[in-house]
């Protein structure tokens, strides 16, 4: 439930009194109508089903790609790369910081060799690709870009999202190198290149995720994503870009969590917010800039490690909410992943949940079947106007960015999570099989184990690459690169011309790094 309504204050049936303020043309009209409310096709899944896009990297390039291989004969319709921690932080393997972190949490991309070998017989024009990777996005979209030339794909025909979200980092996942203003010229230089160069591509995952999974309540992950969107947007137009050029390749990424119908509730606000947003604060034209596009992953935040499998019953009802809710693609949580990356067969049997829900449960036979509930209905403009108060808020501070540099939603969210952990350790909330109906005894699961012959291994594959390439070629790159950071020139093309080159993402970011410096986090209590 929303803050201001809990189970025990909520009315126990909701009637037409709850709905009597809407009008059904204003604010929510028939399907693929604006303000979207209902979804932004008006045939939904009958004439496509949502992308079903597993999310998998771990150990070596070679590693995942054969798990790629896998998902795809399983019937995946998208690829998602999870990359390691050292490549998120944009550091090569070598770095004192990586030690023991090489491929444990994701796969390890150091060099365009990686990204070739994590896509060896993966045809880049036959598939989408999402790339979960935000400081160095501009880097490893490079790498992808470059594979794509090499396999003869024109990047015309190139169609994917690279998360490049950095804001939520701020906010949540922590993953920044560079303060938050430089960090924002990289991805609007983003949004630049590909209007040109990359039409089909979506340029940002504007990602609540994260926020949700670091204890931000619903309308928080819908205000905060919808304001860092409303960032991103400002932020291209200050630069002098039209936004119809670069708004409709901009997407969402949100969590499905437990409750099933706040989360469904949550989507269709977010749909209606950002057509008003986008028509009446920006004044774009195009249809396309007004409907949010967003993809959806279960909450790993509620997958617990004790009874494992009840985490497979938890996904599928946040699956079926992303799905109530008209999400535009999926992935679904593997049932092992409190403890460890997923194995092949627990990767596969979360697949396989989106395909019976898509082919045996109805529920794509009909648009937004849930359009018209009271309660709904009623919720929906309940987390929206939640979620508007939210907005404002952030606006009388200046903006995203200032915001962020006053550390507000990072108090709200961290307030947010001590109330929930407190509610779990008071057993006012309950969680199946950890603070109620436990069991006396746990079965272990078989694991997947990431040896530390990855690391080595990487060190190993980095120096035959360094002692093989023309360092004089690496040396003029970086250089170039750094000269671009100090003016206020495009960025992608000299990143291209070092990743060409065969430069480390380390060297890159470094270099990047020596002219804009390291992001130190204002300490919040």
């Amino acid at each position: 439930m929303t803050p201001a309504d809990t189970p025990a204050t909520a009315p126990a049936a909701y009637t037409p009194e709850d709905t009597v303020r809407l009008d059904y043309t204003r604010d929510v009209a028939d399907p693929g109508q604006f303000p979207y409310t209902r979804g932004i096709h008006a045939s939904g899944y009958r004439g496509k089903l949502w992308t079903m896009r597993q999310f998998a990297g771990f150990g070596s390039a070679a590693d995942t790609n054969r798990r790629y291989r896998d998902l795809l004969a399983a019937g995946g319709t998208g690829l998602s790369v999870a990359f390691d921690l050292p490549t998120l932080m944009g550091r090569d393997p070598d770095h004192p910081l990586s030690l023991g972190e090489v491929g444990k949490c994701g796969v390890s991309v150091v060099t365009l060799a990686d990204m070739e070998a994590l896509f060896d017989g993966i045809d880049l024009g036959a598939i989408t690709t999402s790339m979960t990777i935000n400081s160095p996005a501009s880097i490893l979209f490079a790498m992808y870009l470059v594979v794509a030339e090499r396999q003869g794909v024109p990047w015309s025909q190139l169609s994917g999202t690279i998360q490049n979200d950095i804001l939520k980092e701020f906010i949540a996942q922590k993953e920044y190198i560079y303060p938050p203003r430089p960090s924002m010229r990289l991805v609007v230089d983003v949004f630049r290149f590909c209007a040109a160069h990359v039409p089909r591509w979506n340029t940002i995952s504007i990602s609540g995720y994260h926020i949700r999974e670091a204890g931000a309540t619903a309308a928080q992950e819908l205000a905060f994503t919808l304001r860092d969107g409303i960032e991103y947007v400002q932020w291209g137009v200050d630069a002098g870009l039209d936004v119809d050029t670069f708004a409709p390749r901009l997407s969402f990424f949100f969590n499905a969590h437990n409750d099933f119908f706040e989360e469904i509730a949550k989507y269709r606000a977010a749909r209606r917010l950002w057509a008003r947003v986008m028509r009446d604060r920006f004044g774009a034209r195009s249809e396309k800039s007004w409907q949010l596009r967003f993809h959806t992953q279960t909450a790993g935040v509620t997958l617990t490690a004790q009874q494992p499998y009840n985490n497979v019953v938890r996904t599928t009802l946040q699956a079926l909410a992303g799905v109530l809710g008209g999400t535009n693609s999926l992935h679904t949580n593997s049932l092992d992943e409190a403890l460890a990356l997923p194995t092949t067969e627990a990767a596969t049997l979360a697949l396989r949940t989106q395909q019976v829900i898509a082919h045996e449960s109805g529920v794509a036979d009909v648009v937004d079947p849930l359009g018209g509930s009271y309660y709904v209905e009623a919720l929906t403009t309940r987390i929206e106007a939640e979620a508007l108060a939210y907005m404002e808020r952030i606006d009388r501070m200046g903006g995203m960015v200032a915001a962020i540099e006053q550390g507000y939603p990072q108090r709200e969210i961290a307030e947010s999570a001590y109330r929930d952990q407190q509610a779990v350790e008071s057993g006012r909330r309950t969680v199946v099989g950890v603070n109620a109906h436990v069991a006396a005894q746990e079965t272990p699961l078989p694991l997947l184990y990431i040896d530390d012959e990855v690391g080595a291994q990487q060190l190993a594959r980095v120096a035959e690459i360094k002692a093989a390439r023309d360092a004089a070629r690496v040396t003029t790159a970086l250089h170039g690169l750094q000269e671009a950071a100090r003016g206020d020139g495009p960025l992608m093309e000299p990143i291209l011309e070092a990743v060409r080159a065969h430069a480390t993402v380390g060297e890159m970011c470094d270099a990047l790094r020596e002219v804009w410096g390291e992001y130190t986090e204002r300490t919040e209590f």
